[in-house]
């Protein structure tokens, strides 16, 4: 088998990521905090809690890990409902905890990615009526503009919003993140307005820091029709791919939201975007169904035989992250694998997961594709939604009661890859030979 090592090109961005609600802990003036509350929301009635400790003061240790794995940057994100507790006060002391995790990062010699939402809304905020609020836009332009003015010496990258299309689809037409609506036209609204809030939150922060990069996180799940030459199952599959992933990305180049039947013009939200962010983790397969008319006639399963995560949440399809790639090229700009891992507390197939997703992405720069940077996720355990604890997607693991991190292989092997810039043949047969065949065929 011929030994080689798939180098990436020089300053290639190396980092983890994370969000502030799942890591901070005790962020009781959030939607999801009031969410958790909730009995049947959360699985096994699980509450975040400290979360990761990260509002105490233990982001110090876990950046330090980091930066020991040779990751020359981060991705985070800071919470709204923090920085602004009720629509007349601005909370300094936030800001400057804020600031002090940015000074950290540069301290260490990391690049700080900063994420302005992510998923959680202040408690204000919602009972505004959120995102179906059509002033909900200009409030978070407001937010925008305080923290970026406060953190602008220490932070240049810039995400708006993360997944608009999960947090839409999850908050108001699955009904399983807050408010926990079932309702396509509330959905299209909200949709409309997260447009919006990017464009208004794109403008200001250029108007504060004119040599910022601002772009969105959007989730890239490719759905694939189970019979490729079956038209009922082509249908469905374009569908539902153009409505989840490629409907938001399309609007920020023409300003124009095209979704099923339904039209919004945003022309404010054209070529507002500096770079792509691709959030990465399966691939769907669909097939017709009459009986899921709420999923556009499409019922998703995973392709059979396929190497499953431990609760069966994402299946490995390397192959997926190049047509989330190929994808993202088409909008000739930078590409950010902003976030890409798998659920596995004990750690057997991250390692394979991990290379076999890279060598993809290492594919697609030697395609000449501009991918600047990868982001796993996460650094360590965090509180995963709605589906509280029960996932696992840390390098680091963590015990939440006692705050203990465990030191998972793929700490390892992902130093190594970081360090050398490179998937070496050395680190893969040590830390995941099982990819050997797959990364060095013959």
């Amino acid at each position: 088998m011929p030994k080689a090592d798939y180098h990436f090109p020089a300053g290639f961005l190396w980092g983890a990521a994370t969000a502030a609600y799942q890591v901070e802990g005790n962020n009781k003036n959030s939607t999801w905090w009031a969410w958790e509350e909730r009995p049947g929301k959360i699985l096994q009635g699980q509450r975040s809690g400290l979360a990761c400790d990260w509002w105490g003061g233990r982001w110090r240790e876990d950046l330090d890990r980091a930066a020991e794995g040779g990751q020359n940057a981060h991705r985070l994100s800071v919470e709204w409902s923090r920085i602004q507790p009720t629509p007349d006060h601005w909370d300094e002391d936030a800001l400057e905890r804020y600031r002090a995790i940015l000074r950290g990062l540069r301290d260490r010699g990391m690049t700080a990615m900063v994420t302005l939402h992510h998923f959680s809304d202040p408690l204000w905020v919602a009972e505004k009526g959120g995102w179906e609020n059509a002033q909900t836009p200009e409030l978070f332009a407001k937010y925008v503009r305080k923290t970026v003015e406060a953190l602008q010496e220490y932070c240049s990258l810039w995400v708006t919003i993360n997944e608009p299309n999960v947090f839409a689809y999850s908050g108001w037409m699955e009904g399983t993140f807050p408010p926990g609506k079932k309702n396509f036209q509330l959905f299209f609204r909200v949709y409309t307005n997260l447009l919006r809030g990017h464009a208004r939150a794109y403008r200001v922060i250029h108007e504060v820091q004119r040599h910022a990069r601002a772009g969105i996180a959007q989730n890239y799940r490719a759905i694939r029709p189970a019979g490729p030459l079956y038209v009922l199952d082509q249908i469905p599959a374009r569908a539902v791919g153009h409505s989840f992933y490629e409907a938001f990305n399309d609007a920020l180049v023409d300003g124009k939201l095209r979704m099923l039947s339904l039209r919004a013009s945003v022309p404010e939200a054209a070529r507002t975007q500096d770079f792509i962010g691709v959030n990465y983790y399966t691939v769907d397969m669909l097939r017709f169904n009459l009986f899921k008319p709420g999923e556009l006639f499409g019922e998703r399963f995973f392709a059979p035989g396929a190497e499953l995560s431990s609760t069966g949440f994402i299946a490995n399809e390397p192959a997926g992250m190049w047509d989330a790639l190929k994808w993202a090229n088409r909008y000739n700009l930078p590409i950010l694998v902003t976030e890409n891992g798998v659920e596995d507390a004990n750690d057997q197939l991250r390692p394979r997961y991990l290379v076999e997703h890279l060598h993809q992405i290492w594919r697609a720069v030697n395609y000449t594709w501009p991918v600047k940077g990868y982001f796993h996720w996460s650094l360590v355990d965090n509180f995963e939604w709605e589906r509280g604890w029960t996932q696992r997607f840390g390098l680091w693991g963590l015990d939440p009661d006692s705050q203990t991190r465990i030191r998972r292989p793929s700490v390892d092997l992902y130093a190594a890859i970081c360090k050398q810039n490179a998937i070496s043949y050395d680190a893969v047969e040590k830390y995941a030979p099982g990819s050997l065949k797959k990364l060095y065929p013959g």
